[in-house]
């Protein structure tokens, strides 16, 4: 005969099988947390270490002989706080004219009741596969009178396209059509509809454009090797570049001697973590402030109710 299971036995075969597939998820993100943060654990450390020791293996997690050497070799260039105040100065004047442009352009190509906006999309979509290249552009900012000048690190890159695209999607699947419609019908104007209801129902994705087009703005460094000639407008990144180049290049002295050179090449290897650091510190700062509405913002369109 077969015999039949109780009620409580039915329900502890899925309890288990519950507490295994959560195990599983468990270990499978323990490791993937190892993953991704072991280097940046190993970069710390290193910055911090003494270079022999990390050349040789010594040091895996914790630092090994503590110093400064790499920090107050880069901290001893004047060029590194210009910098540092340059980046800033692009970031923020460059995050807001992103998110004023993308939004300007993004609301009005989720109304249905824009004319021709499918074509609208296709040409703008278009330019994502297809675009004239880096002479054309250049030629361009060059008549443009932006070469050598601080906006030649905001204008180029006002609008990403990929951005764009993301933002009326949220705009379109998660702001209800008839909302505004009825705004519009108790006689709110397009201007006040963007500013009053618009945008406070959209803290998610802006959320997530301000950390997308800050972090584009704070690694940028290609549009000031090709625009900027003045070093004074150079951003973090460009003078780090710099910084070392020169390291890595001078392991000789002015005779051709190689006296010295291991010293300087295990500073350099020493600098080369000290940059990582230095460069990541602010958007490492900045992402937690933002990661609530990010995690949401990224979610757009994938569940509808």
């Amino acid at each position: 005969m077969v015999k039949k299971m109780t009620a409580g036995e039915n329900q502890a075969l899925p309890q288990s099988g519950e507490k295994w597939f959560d195990g599983a998820i468990y270990a499978i993100s323990a490791v993937i947390l190892i993953v991704v943060l072991y280097p940046l654990i190993f970069v710390l450390s290193a910055s911090f270490s003494d270079p022999t020791k990390v050349m040789a293996g010594e040091m895996w997690l914790l630092p090994k002989g503590f110093t400064l050497d790499a920090y107050k070799e880069i901290f001893r260039y004047d060029a590194v706080w210009n910098g540092y105040g340059n980046t800033l100065l692009y970031t923020t004047v460059g995050t807001c004219v992103n998110l004023m442009m993308t939004t300007l352009a993004a609301y009005p190509l989720s109304r249905r009741d824009l004319p021709g906006r499918s074509i609208l999309m296709f040409v703008i979509t278009f330019t994502m596969f297809f675009n004239g290249g880096l002479i054309p552009t250049y030629l361009i900012v060059k008549d443009l009178g932006l070469v050598n000048t601080f906006w030649a690190m905001i204008v180029p890159t006002a609008i990403s396209t990929y951005n764009l695209i993301v933002m009326r999607t949220y705009f379109q699947n998660s702001i209800p059509w008839e909302l505004q419609e009825a705004s519009l019908i108790d006689g709110c104007s397009n201007t006040r509809l963007l500013v009053h209801i618009i945008l406070p129902l959209s803290k998610p994705i802006m959320a997530v454009m301000v950390l997308f087009y800050a972090v584009n703005h704070w690694n940028a460094f290609f549009n000031a090797l090709i625009y900027l000639r003045d070093e004074q407008l150079y951003p973090l990144q460009l003078v780090l570049r710099e910084i070392l180049i020169v390291s890595q290049s001078s392991f000789l002295d002015e005779s051709g001697s190689t006296f010295g050179m291991t010293e300087k090449l295990l500073l350099a290897e020493s600098i080369k973590y000290a940059l990582i650091i230095i460069a990541s510190i602010p958007v490492l700062i900045m992402y937690p402030f933002v990661q609530k509405h990010f995690v949401k913002g990224v979610m757009i369109g994938s569940i509808k109710e």
